[in-house]
């Protein structure tokens, strides 16, 4: 007989890394809302999922990475964490706010649906110009440098 949990007590074992009979929840998404609840809840630091549906918003939490996060389906906030990479990171949907991180690198980054705010990482000084940004990404709406 295989093993019944609910969701929120699995994304808690996730998120614990306790992942030896879980490893097939890495490729599930979840709802971003949920999965900020559970993050302050249980103090986690990484994203143990590809796929978040929705909005994202992890603003002062203490979040340094985003695991195998491909993709989010709305918008995503990032402003104010200790963050340093996005990792496996392709789209956003919506808006991507990045503002007050240690960011250095859009790293694989190719499409945000909506705004990309920049202010005060590291990537100002690299990319002074919005133009060598778009370049790089598919930015549907405005960049803040």
């Amino acid at each position: 007989m295989g093993y019944l949990y609910n969701v929120k007590d699995l994304i808690r074992k996730i998120l614990k890394e306790e992942l030896s009979d879980f490893d097939w929840a890495l490729d599930n998404s979840i709802d971003g809302k949920e999965l900020r609840e559970l993050i302050l809840k249980e103090k986690g630091t990484t994203i143990p999922f590809e796929k978040v549906g929705g909005d994202l918003d992890l603003k002062g939490t203490q979040i340094e990475s985003l695991g195998n996060l491909q993709s989010v389906g709305g918008d995503l906030y990032l402003f104010n964490t200790p963050i340093e990479s996005l990792g496996n990171l392709t789209s956003v949907g919506g808006n991507l706010n990045l503002r007050n991180t240690k960011i250095e690198s859009l790293g694989n980054l190719t499409s945000v649906g909506g705004n990309l705010n920049l202010r005060n990482t590291s990537i100002t000084k690299k990319y002074t110009k919005r133009e060598e940004i778009r370049q790089m990404v598919n930015v549907g709406g405005d960049i803040y440098l």
